[in-house]
């Protein structure tokens, strides 16, 4: 099965700092984008942040600045390193890629990527 494999979620208290991992499990992420995305309850999946091969990240706007996106080609994983966290970051954080462009996509939907897994909860209270 095809699927990323996430991990690194908790409990974490307002301002502090979390970092999640993700592996690829039965693919490689080759030279194609690469992103993070979160879906809180009640809300749609949304794209946090995108990778390209070469390392460079895309964020959204409401977490610039404090999150960062990596990734290890060789090893076929992936890192979100959070810092200043806040209530509102809690959700069920996802890997994913995307294996039809070799950029971010400005839309960012969800519909765009693959290989879905199923996902590492953060919860920012406290």
């Amino acid at each position: 099965q095809l699927q990323f494999v996430e991990s690194g979620g908790g409990l974490v208290q307002p301002g502090g700092s979390l970092k999640l991992s993700c592996v690829a499990a039965g693919f490689t992420l080759d030279s194609h984008p690469t992103a993070w995305f979160r879906m809180a309850p009640g809300k749609e999946r949304e794209r946090v942040a995108c990778i390209l091969p070469d390392g460079v990240g895309n964020y959204k706007a409401s977490v610039k600045g404090r999150f960062t996106i990596s990734r290890d080609n060789t090893k076929n994983t992936m890192e979100l390193q959070m810092n200043n966290v806040k209530p509102e970051d809690s959700a069920l954080y996802f890997c994913s890629i995307d294996t039809y462009r070799s950029y971010c996509s400005e839309w960012g939907s969800e519909y765009e990527y693959d290989h879905w897994g199923q996902g590492t909860q953060v919860t920012v209270s406290g």
